[in-house]
């Protein structure tokens, strides 16, 4: 038997991490400007993250959601001071797509409608209702399809007003800044006014901050940038920095009831010890601030080099560029060469830079230096 093949690979196997870097087994050095996918928050094997999780491991490492678990509050409470939401309830699960998979239900059960909007260009997972309003269609099986998912155009506000006269709506959903898109910002009165229809309809505002949350855009959660308050918030990747981990933010207007909302592993200690620690990480280095300042500095530094670049978009180290040629050549040739990883998108000719909020300021002149070489290489 064969491991099933998830993506086209890069021939490279990291064995061991550490802050911004990765070894391989030869002991080659790569910078990961990437992050696996947004997930590497606070830095590869942060030493009190492996320490909190060890010492869970020596305690109790599993036991079902049928009992209490006070590392569940701990989180709970740790993400509500953070993230400004400190009113909402918390749903642990163990995916981003698992998340808004029951964002969604979560809608539909509090206002007893099935019709839920999303966006051009918008990723919110590959489980059914998640992938129905994900807008592509080449991850879409046939019993994915569902009248109940209407996908609108991105930042265009008219088709949605026109929508909501003529259908009841249960949700809208929208990523806080489209990642897999090549990192497309809203429009801010684009989501001020999708707030305001939502609460003109009695529809929820789910905000999908799975890749653009937990400090990355150098706030908690991005939606925050635009002043906008969300009903729902989805989170995951940079949640567990590895470990599976994800979650629901929840209004207070909604009651729960015991059964609404299941899960198996969701919420577990090992799983509930590696978000505690993330958090404090978060906090005691002071890495919102960090994404912020670091984000800046990189954009300063890619916006003066002469090579063949058409715009730097997002925000913190949510950072897309975008050439003026396919990337796939560039990408590969700065890890064969270079040994740095970056970020591809559904856009060819943008790269997608999501590091660890640990990146400073020589790092980014670091990178911006083999960066430069890399694109003169391959020209």
């Amino acid at each position: 038997m064969e491991p099933f093949e998830v993506y086209s690979r890069f021939a490279v196997e990291p064995v061991r991490g550490e802050g911004l870097y990765l070894w391989d087994r030869q002991g080659r050095k790569y910078l990961d400007m990437y992050g696996g996918h947004a997930v590497i928050s606070i830095g590869h094997s942060h030493p009190h993250y492996r320490a909190r999780i060890r010492e869970q491991t020596e305690k109790l490492g599993f036991y079902s959601n049928a009992v209490e678990n006070s590392l569940q509050k701990e989180l709970a409470d740790k993400l509500g001071r953070l993230s400004g939401y400190q009113e909402y309830q918390l749903f642990l699960c163990n995916s981003g797509a698992e998340a808004n998979e029951n964002a969604l239900k979560l809608a539909s059960f509090h206002t007893g409608r099935k019709n839920v909007i999303s966006f051009t260009g918008g990723f919110h997972g590959r489980t059914s209702a998640a992938v129905a309003l994900t807008d592509h269609p080449d991850i879409r099986a046939p019993i994915n399809e569902t009248a109940n998912a209407i996908i609108l155009p991105f930042n265009e506000i008219e088709p949605v007003k026109q929508t909501f006269e003529g259908h009841e709506i249960a949700a809208v959903l929208i990523e806080g800044i489209q990642g897999i898109a090549g990192i497309r910002e809203p429009d801010p009165e684009f989501l001020r006014t999708l707030r305001d229809l939502c609460n003109r309809y009695g529809a929820l505002l789910i905000c999908d901050e799975i890749q653009s949350g937990y400090g990355r855009t150098g706030e908690f959660f991005a939606h925050q940038h635009y002043d906008v308050e969300a009903d729902i918030i989805t989170t995951g990747k940079g949640m567990g920095n590895g470990f599976p981990l994800a979650g629901v933010l929840i209004t207070p207007d909604i009651t729960p009831v015991p059964g609404m909302l299941g899960t198996t592993f969701g919420g577990n200690h090992l799983a509930c010890a590696a978000g505690i620690a993330v958090l404090e990480i978060l906090q005691k280095e002071d890495l919102l601030a960090r994404a912020r300042d670091s984000g800046e500095y990189l954009f300063q530094q890619v916006q003066a080099l002469t090579m063949p670049l058409e715009t730097v978009r997002g925000k913190g180290l949510m950072i897309g560029m975008q050439f003026g040629f396919d990337c796939a050549e560039l990408r590969t040739h700065l890890v064969k060469k270079h040994h740095v990883f970056t970020g591809s998108s559904s856009q060819p000719q943008t790269l997608r830079l999501m590091p660890p909020l640990t990146l400073d300021r020589d790092t980014v002149e670091y990178f911006v230096k083999h960066l430069a070489q890399a694109v003169d290489e391959i020209a």
